[in-house]
């Protein structure tokens, strides 16, 4: 079971800096070698800490980039203030924005993106996306699961193309002209 970062507020420091060390670790490899070259043991020799620990912590090296994933997207949400927000155009924008800026990181960062590496982070972000949606749209008096997750769907699709581009265009240009493909779907639940 993945840690909840709620509960990991309440952690011993010494779970939380072990933790730490893995995270570091995991992340520099990703930026040396990519993910599929990473194997438990590449993380815990450059952590310093024994399979033993790792295993405590995470089940397995798809559970650690989950995790990973997870973390900084939250991050990233919780920098915008947008997870104690509501439907609005602006925050509607600023999370579009922060999904194409953060996938343009991940691709940046990682040595050798691959399919299985992008298919891992994609449901990630895109169950993070939808959590938010559905918190937004909470007060609505009709079913939003549906317009969520085509929302969801739609802004990871659209920041995973900006993020492939080889030209890309100015980011506040790409993000008005997807802001509409986007909207529509959500604003009659709004």
């Amino acid at each position: 079971m993945l840690p909840n970062p709620r509960e990991e507020e309440k952690l011993d420091p010494r779970v939380k800096r072990t933790r730490g060390l893995i995270l570091q670790s995991f992340e520099s490899l990703l930026a040396e070698k990519g993910f599929e070259s990473i194997s438990v043991q590449d993380v815990t020799d450059k952590a310093q800490v024994n399979r033993a620990t790792f295993y405590a912590h995470f089940p397995d090296k798809y559970a650690l980039l989950d995790y990973t994933i997870q973390k900084a997207f939250m991050a990233e949400i919780e920098k915008r203030t947008l997870n104690v927000c509501s439907y609005s155009e602006d925050n509607l924008r600023n999370l579009i924005l922060a999904v194409v800026e953060f996938l343009s990181r991940v691709h940046t960062g990682c040595a050798q993106p691959h399919q299985q590496f992008e298919s891992l982070i994609e449901g990630t972000i895109k169950k993070q996306i939808f959590d938010l949606l559905s918190y937004w749209l909470r007060k609505s008096k009709v079913p939003t699961e549906i317009p969520a997750t085509v929302a969801s769907w739609a802004i990871y699709g659209l920041a995973s193309h900006y993020s492939h581009m080889k030209k890309r265009p100015a980011l506040e240009k790409f993000v008005d002209e997807a802001y509409p493909l986007v909207a529509v779907n959500l604003e009659q639940f709004a």
